[in-house]
């Protein structure tokens, strides 16, 4: 059972919304701090993460997976804690399909809500991204990250 909502608005445009019982600060921080994305964003696989959160800052992350390093890197473009941050994001090995995602975190009775757009060069990058198994590993990222959540407001 898909706990993603996921839609394609346009034909450059991947928009993935995310519910999460937990406070936006708490789920904010989950998003942008190192000690916490090690522990969830590689579907819990091993993860190295090395980030700058400000403007203009970078952010790299190498999850270890199946005998294998799979490389993500981009920079962040605009950051308004607890609220939203647009930042770029690449897979190394694909090197020059950079895309742009915009997260929001908006809360309502605890609980919130993780909104991402991301915004790709043409068409052909966001299928390719679609055809990759993203769904599936944003799924595993995100139950990931309701298991670490829960421990720390437990």
């Amino acid at each position: 059972m898909s706990t993603i909502a996921i839609s394609t608005p346009s034909d450059t445009e991947l928009v993935m919304s995310r519910s999460f019982d937990a406070p936006k600060d708490l789920v904010f921080a989950a998003h942008t701090q190192a000690e916490h994305i090690a522990h969830w964003w590689g579907r819990g696989n091993p993860l190295d993460v090395t980030i700058d959160f400000r403007v203009g800052g970078t952010w790299r992350f190498v999850e270890t997976a199946d005998g294998q390093q799979h490389a993500f890197r981009g920079e962040f473009r605009a950051i308004e804690a607890p609220d939203t941050f647009t930042w770029t994001f690449e897979y190394e090995p694909m090197a020059g399909h950079v895309a742009v995602e915009r997260y929001v975190f908006t809360e309502q009775d605890g609980k919130t809500t993780v909104t991402s757009t991301t915004t790709f060069s043409n068409q052909a990058d966001r299928d390719g991204m679609i055809e990759s198994g993203m769904e599936s590993g944003a799924e595993q990222s995100y139950a990931a990250l309701d298991a670490y959540l829960a421990k720390l407001t437990r």
